[in-house]
């Protein structure tokens, strides 16, 4: 029996250790976005500015993008039960910090550390569900997962929102204190650890690594995060923190390809399918965050919903993904060429996005959308499993772990990269489309001058003079005209957003797949 083999579960204990897992990913996903509607709130209780409070979100993020490469070193050095347990501990008690948390500073300080522990959940669940399950079932085991990192995202505005609506924000991270107690006891219980053979000692471990990994992913995700805000490469930070993530890029693919006992294994890169799979998680990240970002951006900013309202949007294409996923697995144990459904998800996500570049105006109703996000969630059930499965699919032992960890650090990337281009292009080209519309409106034509007369009007009945009526019809008229911008900026993203995975169709049909051996996932992480 081998070690992977003993590591199968059967009956209610293997359910049990799925539910940990499953637990344990949505934890982690979910707290990525729960914060996002509470942020106003943060602001006012705590006397911090927006830019400040921002960093709410950018510390988490930083914290988890250093530490999902490292996750296959860390559970070999620990063994995987015992950091995964110290992870859920670490996330509950930086959880309940954020919540007790007096200042910005504090709060952001311990957003970071339950960064930290987050991440590891992400990646570690996923090899925990997957080893607890017979090689025949891994694709049903890999759709049980998907469901927590495709639902978790769209799960975290509307939680949010009900909470703040009905609480106040420190229950958005007290919330997770009860589940992690739970999830900590019931790991410690049924949760076991593989036994790894190349544990090494402190001389060995590979501290410069760990230093110049924290500082290329940090300083990238913090330029990624804040870049729009502090105006790009105007700002002295982003410069220096640009040029500080290239170089510790550099040093760190140097160090990690000379050294005996890299904390990263990049050799693994030379396989061919992971390559390609990184891309694809790299997109796949990009559509995913940025789709869920860009929606209840637009319905909030532009048709003036509640963040209650722009969550529950999303939850029916949250469903029609979970339930996709156990599909696909199926699909997946027939021996479907992942290739093939990889490309049937880019398809239906770029027919999602020209939708929506079709439907939305300055007043879409709320009905328009709903086959629209439909259709994303069924493209999103189509591309999880299967880039996951065609990036590992021709890696062995100790490699499918590390690809794993690629896989998911790409993915967070991905989604940052995604968010940053997505508020960057809404900024500029709003901007540019509004010189285009205003140089349009001649007052010389009959037609602005009757809109003009007739607001001028409107507002005279409200009792304003003749004056006042005038002003506040040409203000009106410069709204108008700042809105049309911007959802002219937003059709502009669904458009570009949809042709970038219409162009991936090809590329993903020409990726060579492995028919005959069935992916061994549950290798992952050894």
């Amino acid at each position: 029996m081998t070690q992977q083999e003993s590591l199968v579960e059967y009956g209610g204990r293997r359910a049990i250790i799925t539910i940990t897992a499953i637990l344990c990913a949505l934890l982690e996903i979910v707290d990525t976005t729960i914060v996002n509607v509470a942020l106003n709130e943060m602001r006012g209780n705590l006397g911090a500015t927006l830019t400040e409070v921002a960093w709410v979100i950018t510390a988490y993020a930083i914290g988890n993008v250093i530490i999902v490469p490292m996750t296959s070193w860390l559970s070999q050095q620990f063994g995987r039960r015992n950091y995964f347990a110290a992870s859920i501990v670490i996330f509950t008690i930086c959880s309940f910090l954020c919540g007790n948390a007096t200042n910005i500073w504090e709060l952001v300080f311990f957003r970071f550390l339950q960064g930290v522990g987050g991440g590891a959940l992400l990646v570690t669940s996923q090899t925990i569900i997957t080893e607890s399950y017979p090689p025949e079932k891994r694709g049903m085991a890999q759709a049980i997962y998907g469901l927590g990192v495709i639902i978790g995202p769209t799960l975290g505005p509307p939680l949010g929102g009900y909470i703040v609506d009905n609480f106040s924000w420190p229950y958005i991270f007290y919330i997770n204190i009860p589940i992690g107690v739970v999830a900590t006891l019931l790991t410690l219980q049924f949760v076991r650890s593989p036994k790894f053979a190349d544990k090494k000692s402190v001389h060995e471990i590979d501290w410069l690594g760990i230093a110049l990994l924290a500082l290329t992913v940090g300083s990238l995700q913090y330029v990624l995060e804040r870049g729009q805000e502090d105006d790009w490469f105007n700002s002295n930070i982003i410069i220096t923190l640009t040029i500080a993530s290239v170089m510790g890029l550099f040093f760190f693919i140097w160090r990690e390809l000379t050294y005996r006992n890299p904390i990263v294994e990049l050799r693994v890169l030379k396989n061919g399918n992971l390559r390609v799979g990184t891309v694809f998680s790299f997109i796949l990240g990009f559509g995913l965050y940025g789709s869920t970002f860009l929606i209840p951006l637009y319905t909030q900013s532009i048709l003036g919903w509640t963040a209650l309202q722009s969550g529950a949007l999303m939850i029916p294409a949250a469903l029609t993904t979970a339930f996709m996923m156990p599909i696909i697995g199926r699909l997946l144990q027939k021996g479907i060429p992942q290739q093939y459904l990889v490309a049937l998800g880019m398809l239906i996500f770029f027919v999602y996005s020209f939708w929506g570049y079709k439907i939305i105006t300055p007043d879409t109703g709320k009905d328009a959308f709903f086959w629209m996000l439909i259709t994303r969630g069924a493209g999103l059930g189509l591309l999880f499993i299967p880039i996951t499965t065609l990036s590992l699919s021709t890696l062995k032992g100790i490699e499918i772990g590390q690809g794993a960890a690629f896989t998911g650090m790409m993915r967070q990337l991905g989604g940052s990269f995604g968010v940053a281009a997505i508020t960057t292009y809404i900024s500029r080209q709003s901007m540019i489309h509004r010189n285009d519309l205003v140089s349009k409106l001649d007052t010389n034509n009959l037609a602005v001058q009757e809109r003009v007369a007739q607001m001028q009007h409107f507002f005279m009945a409200k009792g304003k003079s003749a004056n006042d009526a005038l002003k506040a019809a040409y203000q009106a008229l410069d709204l108008n005209v700042t809105k049309q911008a911007t959802v002219l900026s937003y059709m502009d993203v669904f458009l570009y957003l949809g042709l970038m995975f219409l162009i991936c169709v090809p590329i993903v049909l020409l990726v060579k797949g492995n028919r005959k051996k069935k992916v061994d996932l549950a290798e992952a992480m050894h």
